[in-house]
């Protein structure tokens, strides 16, 4: 799937139509800030996580980080692993902050 902006994710939340938000920062960097909703799972953790993600597989999952790159790796990862609907949060929360 395309990757989503933060203009569309805070659409999206506003309206109720939000998806599973996933934030692959360390744990630190989300208790200084993070996005009403989501979920924090480190990306270092991920694989471990898995089962506990298997019922979102068919849903919408939106994963997050500071600025795109390690949501990118956490966007590869859970595509191979057969997450169908994978959107990597454009920008992560710095870009979500400023819009």
């Amino acid at each position: 799937m395309n990757d989503i902006t933060s203009t569309e994710l805070k659409e999206r939340q506003a309206n109720g139509t939000a998806p599973v938000i996933i934030d692959v920062r360390e744990t630190w960097e989300n208790e200084e800030s993070r996005i009403e909703g989501s979920q924090n799972i480190p990306l270092g953790t991920l694989p471990q996580k898995l089962d506990e993600l298997e019922e979102l597989k068919e849903q919408e999952v939106v994963v997050h980080c500071k600025g795109g790159g390690r949501s990118a790796s956490a966007k590869a990862y859970l595509s191979q692993q057969g997450f169908q609907k994978v959107r990597n949060l454009i920008g992560g929360i710095q870009a979500y902050q400023q819009g």
